[in-house]
């Protein structure tokens, strides 16, 4: 999949957020979005996942170079996650298997794939604990595992290292550069950490006077 921003606007309280933002996400990268703080960061990434709608503009994801429809079925091949994972007090197992079980899947699939994800993330051998017992960093990589059970195709973090210690913050940075490599899905990403923005992305967008000032190149595709 692929996407395209195009002319942008969004305001919040006659305040100019996001004013004619335009670019185009190709598939299979890592991008990472830094600014200072009320830029528009998080609007921009709510915009881009079709959870808020913007003041004028347009949000168009392609397959194949195919418009797709901005229906249930694209919703699907896209996720949103926050900085504060919610999570319900249950095993961290079903907290894994919630979504696929609200979708309909067939249980066995339900247990393959939520495992699956699990161990994606390094989580696996503590799915029968509950998941409030949980560190910061492992309630953020638990919500990384719910986000992965659907296979999304677009993945986006919104500060997926925000208040989470070392050790977690470099495991999740594993795993964002992990998933681009095995699942091939297209992930965009907030950060205040330049050095993290460095390690992890292949592309940096600076949002700066409500546009896309800059886009630095960090990797050879």
């Amino acid at each position: 999949m692929k996407l395209t921003v195009s002319n942008i606007y969004k305001n919040y309280n006659n305040t100019t957020i996001l004013n004619n933002l335009t670019y185009s996400f190709k598939s299979d990268s890592i991008y990472v979005i830094m600014g200072e703080n009320g830029v528009g960061k998080s609007t921009f990434l709510r915009i881009c996942a079709l959870i808020e709608n913007p003041d004028a503009g347009k949000i168009i994801y392609y397959k194949q170079d195919k418009a797709l429809k901005n229906d249930i079925e694209t919703r699907r091949r896209i996720t949103l996650l926050l900085p504060k994972v919610g999570i319900f007090n249950t095993s961290v197992y079903k907290n894994a298997a919630y979504g696929l079980k609200v979708r309909g899947m067939g249980k066995n699939k339900i247990k393959e794939t939520a495992c699956e994800a699990l161990d994606f993330v390094g989580l696996l051998h503590k799915k029968d604990q509950n998941a409030l017992t949980l560190s910061s960093g492992e309630t953020q990589r638990l919500g990384i595992a719910r986000a992965l059970a659907f296979k999304p195709e677009f993945i986006f973090l919104d500060e997926p290292t925000a208040s989470v210690d070392y050790k977690n913050t470099k495991l999740i940075e594993g795993i964002i550069k992990k998933l681009k490599k095995t699942t091939g899905a297209t992930i965009i990403m907030t950060t205040h950490e330049k050095e993290q923005a460095i390690r992890v992305g292949d592309k940096i967008l600076i949002i700066e006077d409500t546009k896309i000032r800059s886009s630095i190149v960090t990797k050879d595709k």
